[in-house]
């Protein structure tokens, strides 16, 4: 009986069902092993998708909120524009030696003006500079030429209002006047 008890232990028969097991395991360790990295795949797709997504969305949001306030802004401008004509009309030497009173009311204006000028600032409407540099018509609003012979053609030789621009939405084009090639 022991003999038997050796064949049965040395049987082929059971160490290929072993073998078969062992080559199952490995192929179903294998399979999760794929299905492990398709999942993770899939993971990070869908983190990157979400970061896209809010990436966008606080995009859109800024261009909203820009969009919104801009008809409020190119309101303000004409006030800006308007208390700048005001400082620009009048001698400043000339009034401050002639009277306190309108010294006071020329610094009322001027201190009004660097406020309205500072909340453009938070809110990231900026003055586009215009003198000197080259005709944008996305920015600029051409109202004469000019014949010079120092400056290059295309060149904004006069500003007659300035432009503004919120984040990368214009607001209102600067008005201006561009050099001209001259006859000769």
């Amino acid at each position: 009986m022991a003999k038997n008890k050796n064949k049965k232990n040395l049987d082929p028969k059971p160490a290929k069902a072993d073998e078969n097991s062992e080559v199952k395991t490995e192929e179903a360790g294998a399979e999760d092993n794929d299905k492990l990295k398709e999942l993770e795949s899939r993971l990070l797709t869908s983190l990157a998708e979400n970061e896209n997504l809010r990436k966008r969305f606080d995009r859109e949001k800024e261009d909203l909120s820009n969009y919104v306030i801009s008809n409020f802004a190119k309101e303000i401008l004409s006030v800006l524009d308007n208390l700048q004509r005001a400082i620009a009309s009048v001698k400043v030497k000339e009034v401050k030696e002639k009277s306190d009173s309108l010294s006071q009311l020329f610094e009322g204006i001027e201190l009004t003006e660097k406020q309205i000028i500072s909340t453009f600032e938070r809110f990231k409407i900026e003055q586009i500079k215009s003198l000197g540099e080259q005709f944008d018509p996305n920015i600029h609003q051409a109202m004469f030429e000019v014949e010079k012979d120092d400056q290059e053609a295309g060149t904004i030789a006069e500003v007659v209002q300035e432009g503004y621009k919120i984040g990368d939405r214009l607001l209102r084009p600067a008005l201006v006047g561009v050099v001209k090639k001259k006859v000769k």
